[in-house]
C-alpha cells in the first residue's frame, strides 16, 4: 500500500471534498433551502462530512486490493449534502447551480492556490517539497472539479445536464438516474482515462507549465 497515496488522499481529496460539499449546502441556503443548515451539514467540520464506508473504508480497501493487482486505483465518496430542490427559488436551475457550487469550489481552490505558488516561489525562501505539496493541492482539486463535471449520476455533471435538457427528455433523465451508479462504475474502470487528458491540460493552464 503506497503511503503517498494515501496522505494524498487524507491529506488533499478529503479536505477538498469537505469544501466540495459545504459548497453545495452554502449555495443551496443562499437559493432558499435551509435543509442543510438544518441538518447540521453547512460547516466545514470533518465529521459532519465523512462516511465511514464510503470515506475511509472503501478507498482503504480499494487502494490494498488495487496495488496488490499492480494498478492502483481509488474511489471514493463523502456524505451528499442533503437538499430538497422544492424549496429553491428557481425549480428549473436551482438544481443545476447548487450541483455546480461544487465543481466550482474545487477550481476556485485550485486558483487560490495556483496564485499562492506563483506568489511565494519567487521568494525562494521555503522549500521545493513545499511547493511540490502546494501542487498537489491544486492537482487534487482539478481532478476533483473534472470528475465531478462528468454527466453520471450521482454526479454533479448530470444535475447540470438536466437542467439544459428539454422537458421531452425526462424519461431519459429518470432511466439514466436509476442506473447512474452502475454506469459511473464501469466508467472509473474503463473510461476514466478519456477525462485524464482534460485533468492533465486544465493542471497546465493553471500552473503555467
Amino acid at each position: 500500500m503506497d503511503i503517498l497515496q494515501l496522505l494524498f488522499y487524507f491529506l488533499i481529496i478529503i479536505p477538498s471534498s469537505i469544501v466540495h460539499e459545504y459548497a453545495h449546502g452554502l449555495v443551496a441556503d443562499k437559493l432558499g433551502d435551509p435543509t442543510a443548515r438544518h441538518a447540521g451539514r453547512l460547516t466545514l467540520n470533518p465529521l459532519a462530512h465523512i462516511d465511514l464506508y464510503g470515506t475511509i473504508l472503501l478507498p482503504l480497501f480499494l487502494l490494498f486490493v488495487s496495488t496488490q493487482a499492480g494498478s492502483p486505483f481509488l474511489f471514493a465518496y463523502a456524505k451528499p449534502v442533503p437538499f430538497n430542490p422544492y424549496n429553491l427559488k428557481s425549480q428549473k436551475w436551482g438544481p443545476a447551480i447548487v450541483a455546480a457550487a461544487g465543481p466550482l469550489s474545487n477550481f476556485l481552490l485550485a486558483v487560490i492556490f495556483t496564485l499562492l505558488i506563483k506568489f511565494l516561489f519567487p521568494i525562494g525562501y521555503f522549500p521545493i517539497k513545499f511547493f511540490e505539496f502546494l501542487s498537489l493541492i491544486v492537482w487534487g482539486n482539478v481532478i476533483l472539479m473534472v470528475f465531478n463535471l462528468v454527466p453520471i449520476p450521482p454526479l454533479d455533471g448530470s444535475k447540470v445536464l438536466f437542467a439544459l435538457l428539454p422537458s421531452k427528455f425526462h424519461h431519459f433523465e429518470e432511466q439514466l438516474e436509476r442506473s447512474g451508479f452502475l454506469i459511473l462504475i464501469i466508467f472509473l474502470f474503463f473510461g476514466f482515462q478519456l477525462i485524464t487528458p482534460i485533468v492533465h491540460r486544465a493542471y497546465e493552464l493553471l500552473l503555467g507549465l
